[in-house]
């Protein structure tokens, strides 16, 4: 499915609203949840999907 770049940016403040004011509730994590689906048919997927794994390297490299 191929969502437009303004729709992803518009769920993108939703969530970011739903945090700051009220929380997470239910319905804002089905918002959520959707928000990463539509993102993930976006073109910046493989950058978010590198800088995951570049994170999770980084942190599983700390030795304390």
């Amino acid at each position: 499915m191929i969502l437009s770049i303004s729709g992803v940016v518009l769920l993108g403040v939703i969530v970011f609203l739903f945090f700051r004011k009220d929380g997470l509730k239910v319905s804002h994590g089905i918002v959520s949840a959707l928000f990463g689906f539509y993102l993930a048919s976006t073109a910046i997927a493989p950058s978010i999907t590198a800088g995951g794994a570049s994170l999770a390297g980084l942190l599983g490299g700390i030795r304390i």
